[in-house]
């Protein structure tokens, strides 16, 4: 085993999977084949788990087990995202919406507690919003959703779509840089999952789709105004990432204040991922507040 840059231990995917009798499957969710982790017992109450911008389950690779101990736990793919279907239409908030709730619905699941990172934090909460009587709690990471500035739209625009233009490893070395605050934790898998991903027939194509979310005229009406954050009735847990300190720490102080029953934490010393960069953290933080603590 080599070390990282720091001496430590080198760290995987699989450093955080090789002991967690888990499952990676696909299910039709509506029209989309849509790929998923499964780890927990199906007796227990669900959490489902959605990624960021771009992304895929396995950024909740670190957070599955701990989890599992207690829920029946599934991560998944958005539709136009990882290995589920990209059908060629732009993907806005609705859809994603939509999609969720066909997953659960194939899955006969139904009620669950949604963890959401950026994208997936905006998301879970509108389907709390949309169909309140299918959510139990809500985790929100680096949360999205309520404003948004020029800037990072552009950011997220030149670091998606032009590494699914270019998948090149320096390119997608890129976009972790801005993940993850600490470069120890801008592991090889990741980055080079990512560009596997980004670099299959048709991914260039599809990320044009995902990024409508970043037209300001398209953002601005797919926002979720202050009434929307009030009506949220499931409790709510918000981490703040004090290294992510931009719109999504900003975004995070605020809907804690405007969803009537919601918790806020700040995390030190984590970017866009508090729960890959401190998972230890996270997961404790997590579990207690979905156990009731």
């Amino acid at each position: 085993m080599r070390d990282a840059p720091n001496n430590a231990p080198y760290q995987s995917i699989w450093t955080h999977l090789h002991g967690l009798d888990f499952e990676q499957r696909y299910i039709k969710a509506g029209a989309v084949r849509t790929r998923y982790a499964h780890a927990g017992r199906r007796s227990a109450p669900a959490v489902i788990m959605l990624h960021g911008t771009g992304g895929h389950w396995e950024s909740f690779c670190a957070n599955l087990a701990a989890h599992a101990e207690h829920y029946d736990c599934y991560a998944l793919d958005f539709v136009g995202s990882g290995l589920s279907d990209k059908p060629a239409h732009p993907y806005e908030i609705a859809t994603y919406v939509e999609h969720v709730l066909n997953f659960m619905s194939a899955l006969n699941l139904e009620k669950a507690s949604i963890i959401g990172v950026s994208l997936g934090s905006w998301v879970a909460a509108a389907i709390a919003i949309a169909a309140p009587e299918r959510v139990e709690k809500l985790v929100l990471l680096s949360a999205a959703g309520y404003f948004s500035t020029a800037a990072n739209r552009a950011q997220i625009k030149k670091d998606r779509g032009g590494s699914a233009a270019d998948p090149s490893w320096e390119r997608i070395k890129g976009i972790f840089s801005r993940l993850l605050a600490r470069e120890e934790a801008r592991i090889d898998d990741l980055i080079g999952l990512r560009q596997a991903l980004y670099s299959m027939p048709g991914a260039a194509e599809a990320m044009q789709n995902v990024l409508v979310l970043q037209n300001p005229d398209i953002r601005q009406k797919n926002l979720i105004q202050d009434d929307g954050w009030r009506a949220i009735v499931a409790p709510a847990l918000v981490v703040g990432s004090l290294a992510d300190s931009d719109e999504y720490l900003d975004t995070a102080r605020i809907v804690s204040k405007l969803i009537p029953d919601a918790s806020y934490v700040e995390m030190e010393g984590v970017g866009h991922w508090p729960q890959f960069e401190d998972p230890e953290t996270f997961n404790r933080l997590s579990v207690a507040f979905l156990k009731g603590g």
